[in-house]
């Protein structure tokens, strides 16, 4: 029998069909919102409504192709849902734009994801097996350490709103965090497989905790020492609250142990409270917090209550079902195109949109983490955990910001709000979890070599 015969059997048609599908769907319905915007507001279909379908379209038929030659037992829904959020982030952005929104621009957000889209392909073509990336635990832990304090680089290091968290390239500009996340997130798991059963080792027990050795406590200590050097010299919150919640979720998907949870979340509160006595600009971000309503946070130029207080307000007007898509007024809220579309968003398809958009996130989530389930070895389990923790993550972080449940710290929503940082590192992240999905679903090779005879034997 030729060699040709038990070849690798692919995913089946009709998955990859399915997933198809799916993807001409999430276009149909972006489109759809796309007219909807432009008949609400000029009362015609936007003239530039087939160059951004068929631009839109044509990028993610792209990455399917990819997808379906360089991974194809990859989970089948978590592009088609990405698709659709990067979608409904493009409409809302030409809705503000439409309504000339200074800085909006969806012209510029389908330049970023076609950007996106090929770092997603490119991710996928490199990186074969994402195992080898254990091999470069400390390198990948060294970058993420350097990009995240870029920004204190004299001459590089760009404030912006009050924060320091960009640096600049002449009139460009990145924000290296977003990039540094992953980057963290390798090296967390590289390290925590490598050192997981002396973390795991019980000291003294506490009431009904086992609490970790002592001599255990200098990994948490550092990330600590970082997260909060990140919040007081960056005066970036968002970046220093994901990255500290990263590390300790991670550490206690590697160990079982609740201590280090607890241990984490008192240094963190203990060390963002005496940060906000200590600086300045730290406790007026939470005063700000405790009271938005106050005349006196309310007109400060930079970390003041306006732009929580503009979003509140448009999430109000929204209601239950919203204002309509291109019938409400989100241009009045500060950066709605970027920090507060979530708010945009909410005004205009109200509390059952939001709903239904952060379902969609939910999936997403649900489909990293089942992916981290499915690995085989533990590496995989705790990159493809942590990684999915971060998305979900970042979008409380956001969300909580936005509604004031907590401070507000500058994080954007993924794949929805403008700006190429987010927009791209996102897309590598969704690369290396399908990768991982990829791995974990595909059969083992004796189970390919059978099935690959079976199919010799019926025909």
């Amino acid at each position: 029998m030729s060699e040709a015969a038990v070849s690798p059997v692919p995913m089946p048609a009709k998955r990859r069909g399915a997933q198809l599908v799916m993807l001409a769907i999430a276009v149909a319905i972006v489109m759809g919102a796309y007219a909807n915007v432009g008949l609400a507001m000029t009362g015609s279909v936007p003239a530039g409504m087939l160059t951004y379908g068929l631009g839109l379209g044509g990028l993610v038929l792209a990455a399917y192709l990819v997808l379906a030659k360089f991974a194809p037992w990859a989970d089948p829904l978590i592009l088609p849902l990405v698709t659709l959020v990067n979608g409904l982030g493009l409409v809302m952005i030409y809705r503000l734009e439409a309504a000339k929104m200074p800085g909006a621009s969806a012209t510029n957000q389908i330049i970023m994801t076609g950007i996106g889209v090929v770092l997603f392909s490119v991710t996928l073509l490199v990186l074969r097996d994402h195992r080898a990336l254990q091999r470069l635990t400390y390198t990948a832990g060294l970058v993420g350490v350097v990009l995240l304090i870029s920004p204190l680089t004299p001459g590089l290091g760009k404030e912006i709103n009050g924060a320091r968290i960009w640096i600049g390239f002449g009139s460009a500009s990145i924000q290296p965090a977003e990039f540094a996340k992953i980057a963290l997130v390798i090296f967390f798991a590289g390290y925590l497989v490598a050192k997981r059963d002396v973390l795991a080792l019980a000291g003294r027990r506490l009431l009904f905790i086992d609490l970790p050795r002592a001599r255990d406590l200098g990994p948490v200590i550092i990330t600590w020492a970082v997260a909060i050097g990140v919040l007081v010299l960056q005066k970036d919150l968002g970046s220093s609250l994901l990255l500290f919640g990263a590390f300790v979720v991670m550490l206690y998907v590697a160990t079982q142990r609740t201590s280090w949870v607890l241990i984490g979340i008192l240094l963190f509160v203990g060390g963002a409270f005496l940060a906000g006595q200590l600086f300045s600009h730290v406790g007026d971000r939470f005063d700000v917090w405790l009271d938005p309503g106050s005349d006196e946070y309310y007109s400060r130029e930079f970390g003041g209550s306006y732009q929580i207080m503009q979003g509140l307000f448009g999430l109000g007007a929204g209601g239950i079902l919203g204002t309509g898509l291109g019938q409400g007024h989100p241009e009045l809220i500060p950066l709605a195109f970027s920090d507060f579309i979530f708010s945009a968003t909410g005004e205009e398809l109200g509390l059952t949109g939001l709903m239904a958009l952060l379902m969609i996130y939910a999936l997403i989530v649900q489909r990293g983490l089942r992916t981290s389930l499915a690995a085989r070895d533990p590496y995989s389990k705790l990159l493809a955990g942590g990684l999915s923790f971060i998305l979900a993550w970042q979008v409380f972080i956001i969300v909580g910001g936005v509604t004031n449940l907590i401070p507000l710290t500058g994080l954007v929503t993924p794949f929805m709000s403008q700006g190429g940082s987010a927009l791209l590192a996102n897309w590598i992240l969704i690369a290396l979890l399908v990768r991982m999905s990829d791995t974990a679903r595909r059969p083992p090779p004796q189970a390919i070599q059978n099935e690959g005879l079976t199919q010799v034997f019926q025909r």
